[in-house]
């Protein structure tokens, strides 16, 4: 009944990239480093001429010195490179599984360029001043006669912990096997480093306009307004890149609780949102939002339409922004951190209604009522703790950060640790004991594209009334192959499929369900995999199989018996780099504030004016914002 065609494809490697690719990586990044050590040398010592010259037209056309709009070109080029081979790796991945190592996909060479170009962008905002110029207001000496400007070295560094994730993901590969999900750890360093460091240049921006450079340009109109649109197009590149955790919602292939999706979107609308129009002004939100759309538009057109890999949806923001953007007409404006915790509320509530409307129309899977009370509790207090942040960040741009640091402080770390707790919540999720499910399989396609239409009854009682899902996904088949399929119930334990899944090569097809905190799947059909030592799961036409962890089916290249002190000693090392890149931004703010506010002072003592109040945080200069 089931066809010789249904024999899996050759199986890829496991493990850690070759050693002849890892050899080939590393020699080309000693060459790369040591040209760009040349030229940072050469520039400071004068032996060059030309980089000066290329940051002195570049602050002709935007009115910043060569410090700040050189890293702005870089960033801007290099965040839209790794975004799209960033999407494209996750469908490549999701369509075709495991790959043989980091030069055997064509996206990693685009997501290299990308975090090689941020560290450079970080790097040239430390490099380029010379003979003793102060960048900025809130320099940081490096030697006698070398300041650089706070947030470039806070570029630098992300761009850093971003590339040290290519090397760290190979070591994971070999001591853990490869985790085939965006969430690995090492992963997460990748996107958070890119993520993080358009929060560093909205910072660099904001340095720039306390320099000399920018004082001179105060005539030059056209300067004036594309530093305004740069910096509107920056929140939008905040958002985008906190939203790209989102991804395997986006693809609709999540391995993970359907409650982290509205979690997310309000913790990366809040942040954005609320600085973007506190900081910004008047539009800024709604900006930032038609700025996400239309780039992830245009990538997920690419990736999908040109490229011909699997489609994905992204949220779209707009409701949240316009929530934003009422909010701020009333009187809580001149209240900044109160703004901001209502702006939170707002967009945890009713802005994840509108979110959720939008939700259900495009993505894969609707938001059911079994996860909104657990989103109630969990989202709405991450929303409020995003939207203080975001509250923090722009006040702290404005050099009006509350006058006890404890405030400010308090808010980080506890938005910290209400976010791990909801996503330890999140990851809180439980298999059924001695569940089973029993197929009839029916073979409908043909003996090149086989294909079936599957009938399933669980065990009785295993599913409540009004489950999260329960599904059929096939996915990493070759080419586009992802395919995701929401059963139709038929009875109390008992659901069918409402259109032929594929089966077959290399097809990995597996019941999915998740009901509360349950997440559990049973396998149809999965290929044998010589690689991993793996057998073939053989789809018959009458068949019962245990439910088990998902991850077991949907990460089948993970070493699970590791030793749990090597895996935790693995994530502590994650855990601490991205603590102290939180860290770094908190410290890059409250260091550009505070000379902000020294400043502002100066400034009011020779005009002899008194100072302004209101919410507990010193005004500043605030550099004549509105």
């Amino acid at each position: 009944m089931f066809p010789a065609s249904l024999r899996a494809a050759e199986p890829s490697s496991v493990g850690g990239a070759a050693l002849d690719q890892v050899l080939g990586l590393s020699v080309g990044a000693a060459v790369v480093t040591a040209v760009l050590v040349y030229v940072a040398w050469a520039h400071r010592t004068h032996r060059i001429e030309w980089f000066q010259r290329l940051g002195d037209a570049l602050h002709a056309r935007t009115g910043e010195p060569g410090w700040a709009s050189i890293p702005a070109l870089f960033v801007a080029s290099s965040l839209v490179v790794a975004l799209l081979g960033f999407l494209w790796d996750v469908s490549l991945h999701a369509g075709r599984g495991r790959d043989e190592g980091p030069l055997a996909n064509p996206a990693h060479y685009l997501i290299l360029y990308g975090l090689f170009a941020l560290f450079v962008a970080g790097m040239s905002a430390v490099v380029f001043p010379r003979d003793g110029q102060k960048p900025g207001i809130a320099s940081v000496r490096i030697t006698r006669r070398w300041y650089a400007p706070v947030a470039g070295i806070f570029i630098a560094a992300c761009g850093f912990y971003a590339l040290i994730g290519f090397p760290l993901d190979d070591v994971w590969h070999r001591l853990f096997g490869q985790d085939v999900t965006l969430w690995g750890p090492t992963h997460l360093m990748l996107i958070g480093g890119a993520g993080l460091s358009t929060a560093g240049i909205i910072l660099l921006h904001r340095e720039a306009e306390f320099s000399e450079e920018w004082k001179r340009s105060a005539d030059n109109h056209s300067a004036r307004t594309l530093h305004k649109l740069t910096l509107s197009m920056a929140f939008g590149g905040l958002l985008i890149g906190l939203s790209v955790f989102q991804a395997e919602f986006d693809f609709g292939i999540a391995q993970f609780r359907m409650v982290f999706a509205p979690l997310m979107i309000a913790a990366a609308a809040a942040l954005t949102l609320v600085a973007a129009r506190l900081y910004a002004g008047p539009g800024a939100a709604l900006f930032a939002a038609f700025f996400f759309v239309i780039v992830r538009g245009v990538v997920s057109f690419i990736v999908g339409d040109v490229f011909g890999q699997a489609n994905h949806v992204f949220p779209l923001y707009l409701g949240s922004a316009l929530l934003i953007e009422l909010l701020a007409l009333s009187r809580l404006k001149e209240r900044p951190l109160v703004f901001g915790a209502v702006g939170g509320l707002l967009i945890g509530t009713v802005g994840s209604v509108i979110e959720k409307f939008w939700n259900d129309a495009v993505f894969q899977f609707p938001w059911p009522r079994d996860i909104w009370l657990e989103s109630l509790v969990t989202v709405v207090p991450v929303a409020v703790g995003a939207g203080l942040c975001g509250a923090l960040f722009a006040v702290g741009l404005d050099g009006r950060l509350p006058v006890n640091r404890w405030v400010g402080r308090s808010i980080v770390v506890g938005s910290i640790l209400v976010t791990s707790l909801a996503v330890a919540n999140g990851l809180n999720a439980t298999v059924p004991d001695d569940a089973q499910v029993r197929f009839t399989v029916q073979q409908v396609g043909t003996e090149d594209e086989p294909e079936v239409m599957v009938q399933a009854t669980t065990t009785e009682g295993l599913v409540d009334a009004h489950p999260t899902w329960v599904q059929i996904t096939a996915w990493q088949g070759g080419g586009a192959g992802v395919v995701t399929q929401q059963l139709r119930r038929t009875g109390p334990d008992s659901w069918e499929t409402t259109s032929p899944v594929p089966i077959g090569g290399s097809w990995k097809t597996l019941l999915r369900v998740q009901d509360g905190r349950m997440l559990t799947a049973a396998p149809i059909f999965l290929p044998a995999d010589e690689a991993l030592g793996a057998e073939e799961v053989p789809a018959e036409a009458e068949m019962t199989r245990d439910f088990v962890p998902e991850i077991t089916i949907l990460q089948r290249e993970r070493e699970l018996d590791t030793s749990p002190w090597l895996w935790g000693a693995a994530n502590l090392v994650v855990l601490v780099c991205s603590l102290a890149i939180l860290a770094g931004i908190s410290v890059a703010v409250a260091r550009v504030s505070g000379a902000i506010a020294r400043e502002g002072r100066r400034r009011r003592e020779e005009l002899e004016s008194g100072p302004g109040g209101g919410d507990g945080v010193d005004e500043g200069s605030g550099a004549g914002r509105a």
